[in-house]
C-alpha cells in the first residue's frame, strides 16, 4: 500500500515537472520567434493623434488653391506677360487650353484655361500681377492645413526606415533558411510600403511648396463691371447704355451678314433677270400676234 502511494506521488511529481518544462519551452520558442521573424517582424509603430499634436512643427503645412476668372481685350498679350511672370517667380504651367472662338461671329473672342503652379510665398504677388494686366471678375482662395497628415506620414516613413534597418541586421544573423526567408518576406513588405509612403510625402511636399492656381481668361470687347450700382438711376443708365450698344451691335451684324451674303444674291439676281426677260419676250410675242390679228380683221 505504501509502495503504491509512493509510486503515485513520484508520478505526480514527474507530471508536474513535465508541464513546467513544456511551458518554459513554449516561452523560449515565443521569444526566439519574436527575435527571428515572429511578432517582432510584424510589429508596427502606430502614432496616435495625441502624439502628432504634441510634436507639431512651428511651421504648419498649408496647401493653397486659387481659382480666378479674368477678362482681357488682347489674349495674346496677357498670356505672354503671364508666361514671363511665371518664369520670374520660379513657377511653371501644369496645364494650358486655349480656345480660338467662333468663326461665325463678327470677332473671334477667344479664351484660355490655365493651371499654374507658383511657389507658395509668391502667390499674392502673382495675383496682383494678374489684376494689373487684366480685369478680374471673380477670385477664390482656399487654404488646407495638412500638418497632421504630413507629420503622420513622416512618422510612418521613419518607423519603416527603422524597421528596415532592424530587418537587415536580423538577416545577417539568421541561423536557418526558414529564418532568412521569413525576414526577407517581411523586408520586401516593408520596402514596398516605405516606397509608397515616401512617394505620398513627396506629393505633399510639392503641394505645400507650390500653390495651385486655376486661371480662366476670356477675351472680350467690354469689361464686366464688378460690384453693384449704388442707386436705381445708375442701374437704369447703365442698362440703357448697354441696350443701345446691343442695338448697334445687332445692326452691325446685320450689315455684315448682308455684305457677306452678296455672293449668294448674284446668282439669284441673274436667274430673276432671266425670268423677267423671258416673260417680257413672251408678252411681246403675244402682243404682236394680237396686233396682227386685229390688222387682218380690219383688212378683211
Amino acid at each position: 500500500m505504501n509502495i503504491r502511494k509512493i509510486l503515485v506521488g513520484i508520478l505526480c511529481v514527474l507530471l508536474l515537472f513535465g508541464l513546467m518544462g513544456c511551458g518554459a519551452s513554449e516561452s523560449m520558442g515565443d521569444n526566439a520567434s519574436n527575435q527571428m521573424g515572429g511578432n517582432y517582424i510584424s510589429k508596427e509603430e502606430v502614432t496616435t493623434d495625441a502624439d502628432i499634436s504634441s510634436s507639431l512643427p512651428e511651421n504648419r503645412k498649408m496647401i493653397q488653391t486659387v481659382t480666378m476668372h479674368a477678362e482681357t481685350e488682347n489674349l495674346d498679350t496677357v498670356l505672354q506677360q503671364l508666361d514671363s511672370r511665371i518664369s520670374q517667380l520660379g513657377g511653371y504651367v501644369e496645364k494650358s487650353d486655349v480656345q480660338n472662338g467662333s468663326a461665325y461671329s463678327g470677332k473671334r473672342y477667344r479664351s484660355a484655361s490655365i493651371t499654374i503652379r507658383i511657389p507658395a510665398e509668391e502667390v499674392d504677388s502673382f495675383i496682383d500681377k494678374v489684376g494689373d494686366i487684366s480685369n478680374i471678375v471673380s477670385s477664390k482662395k482656399t487654404v488646407e492645413d495638412v500638418t497632421l497628415s504630413y507629420v503622420a506620414t513622416e512618422s510612418r516613413m521613419k518607423a519603416l526606415q527603422a524597421e528596415e534597418a532592424r530587418l537587415l541586421e536580423l538577416m545577417s544573423k539568421a541561423a536557418t533558411l526558414d529564418e532568412l526567408l521569413t525576414v526577407e518576406k517581411r523586408l520586401t513588405e516593408v520596402r514596398t510600403e516605405l516606397e509608397q509612403v515616401t512617394s505620398a510625402l513627396r506629393v505633399l511636399d510639392n503641394r505645400v511648396e507650390y500653390a495651385t492656381l486655376h486661371l480662366s481668361i476670356s477675351e472680350v470687347k467690354e469689361f464686366t463691371e464688378v460690384g453693384e450700382q449704388d442707386t436705381v438711376w445708375q442701374r437704369i443708365a447703365v442698362g440703357f447704355t448697354k441696350s443701345l450698344k446691343n442695338v448697334g451691335y445687332i445692326l452691325q451684324e446685320l450689315f455684315v451678314l448682308l455684305v457677306v451674303s452678296i455672293p449668294y444674291f448674284i446668282p439669284l439676281a441673274v436667274v430673276g433677270l432671266c425670268v423677267l426677260l423671258i416673260v417680257w419676250m413672251v408678252r411681246r410675242q403675244n402682243a404682236k400676234k394680237v396686233n396682227n390679228q386685229q390688222e387682218d380683221n380690219i383688212k378683211s
